[in-house]
């Protein structure tokens, strides 16, 4: 079950950030996959806007982890991109990752392959033309539920 939307432009990836937050109703680890410039920080700074962070939603590039306290949950952004090895990761204290309910959106899980809870749903960005395009693959129960909620 894999499925591409097209995103015009930037308002269409940040609208999609907003729609996929209003219809979260627990905990989600999702895994943000495309070359450099595809649409993932983006999305994840609406995404996390939308959620109710009410600090600047800053790229993890440098940081490689952001965290952020939503009400009663907690969120995190991890940009892996300049890991070179998923051994790395165990520096970070990452354990709270895997707590229930928790909010994980991982830019280049691949660089960690290995150190990262399961994931939900993996997004796919992709340059086309002036716009983007991103794929959906739910790979749990409540990935699915999320691309339904989505209408795709």
């Amino acid at each position: 079950m894999s499925m591409e939307l097209i995103l015009a432009d930037e308002e269409a990836t940040l609208a999609l950030g907003r729609r996929l937050a209003e219809v979260l109703p627990d905990g989600l680890v999702a895994f943000l996959h495309g070359d450099l410039g595809a649409g993932k920080t983006t999305f994840a700074r609406a995404f996390l806007k939308a959620l109710g962070v009410g600090e600047r939603v800053k790229s993890p590039t440098y940081s490689l982890v952001e965290g952020y306290d939503i009400g009663e949950r907690r969120a995190f952004h991890l940009d892996l991109y300049r890991i070179a090895d998923p051994g790395e990761l165990e520096w970070l204290g990452l354990d709270s990752l895997s707590e229930p309910g928790a909010i994980v959106l991982v830019e280049w899980p691949e660089r960690g392959q290995g150190a990262l809870p399961p994931v939900d749903l993996e997004l796919y960005f992709r340059h086309d033309g002036m716009g983007r395009v991103v794929g959906f693959q739910p790979r749990s129960e409540a990935g699915r539920r999320l691309v339904q909620a989505l209408g795709l």
